[in-house]
């Protein structure tokens, strides 16, 4: 009979551990381009799955080198092997145990291999990433301009919001040109921004972080962004429902987004009042309408770009 081979790899910012299930080989490998190479080409045939927690990037030359080498391979949640490790009653934690601890979620669970992304795709998530730890920062700094008296720290966090105020708008150039060397983004871009409400910093998030936009139905990318309600129910008690995971930039994007469609997108405005009329509270019924935009905007990118593609280029 032949055996499933399941790979689980811990990376840490110095080192990669990992576990063949269920053969109980080992490795230990310095996280250099040259040793995980040479480690890669050494490993067994026949691996069925290949599976890492997400940590940062750490794990994407590691996921590129295993699937160049035609090894599938799944990125993940930490929370799942957390989650996995604690129904099991495993108390110990150490980079071997977390290896074998992955391993054996990959071949419990078998996670569905992911398409990694291209380089053009990784270039705009990091753009964007960055703008967004610009404004980040440059918020904080507006909130001690507020509460600074001293006029020689005055004078430095004003200098340091104009500096990033140069910064910010170098990447939305950077950003722009990215997209604008795409057709594919270029008419992505184009539906989006069409929609009342949506802007360019919301689209072009949406391009980045939402790659799935319009390859899936509406249930599957509301839960994909973290707007999808859980219901709690046991017996005759029933809970309230609510959101939680997903991929908070997304749901940062849409949050501004939906306030503005409220204001001036009919359908999301009168989406809205009949919510609130009904006696929804005022955060169910803004987090509806971002599910509401959301699913618009997925139904648009589907019918527009993926059902007829080619009119958008005739």
């Amino acid at each position: 009979m032949n055996t499933s081979l399941f790979l689980g790899i811990d990376i840490s910012k110095e080192w990669i551990d990992a576990y063949l299930f269920p053969t109980d080989q080992k490795w230990h490998v310095e996280r250099t381009p040259q040793d995980i190479a040479a480690w890669i080409s050494s490993l067994p045939s026949g691996i069925t799955l290949a599976v890492m927690e997400a940590t940062g990037r750490f794990e994407i030359l590691v996921a590129a080198l295993l699937v160049e080498k035609g090894i599938p391979t799944s990125i993940i949640n930490p929370r799942q092997i957390h989650n996995f490790a604690s129904a099991l009653g495993t108390q110990a934690k150490t980079d071997e145990l977390d290896a074998r601890m992955i391993a054996q979620f990959a071949a419990a669970i078998k996670p569905v291999p992911r398409q990694l992304p291209s380089d053009q795709e990784a270039e705009l998530k990091e753009l964007v990433t960055r703008r967004r730890q610009l404004v980040e920062t440059a918020t904080a700094e507006k909130n001690r301009l507020c509460t600074t008296s001293n006029k020689r720290v005055r004078k430095s966090v004003e200098s340091h919001l104009r500096w990033l105020a140069r910064q910010i708008g170098d990447i939305e150039d950077q950003i722009t040109a990215l997209i604008k060397s795409s057709p594919v983004w270029c008419a992505k871009q184009h539906i989006l921004t069409s929609t009342c409400g949506v802007g360019n910093v919301t689209a072009f998030t949406l391009l980045a972080e939402l790659p799935e936009l319009g390859k899936l139905d509406r249930r599957k990318i509301a839960s994909l962004s973290g707007l999808a309600p859980f219901t709690h129910a046991s017996g005759k008690w029933r809970g309230k429902s609510f959101i939680q995971g997903g991929r908070e930039p997304i749901r940062r994007a849409l949050f501004m987004a939906s306030q503005c469609a409220i204001r001036y997108n009919p359908v999301i405005a009168g989406f809205y009042q009949n919510l609130i009329n009904r006696g929804k509270p005022h955060r169910v019924a803004h987090t509806a309408c971002m599910r509401k935009l959301l699913t618009i905007l997925n139904a648009r990118i589907r019918d527009s770009f993926y059902v007829n593609s080619q009119s958008l280029f005739a």
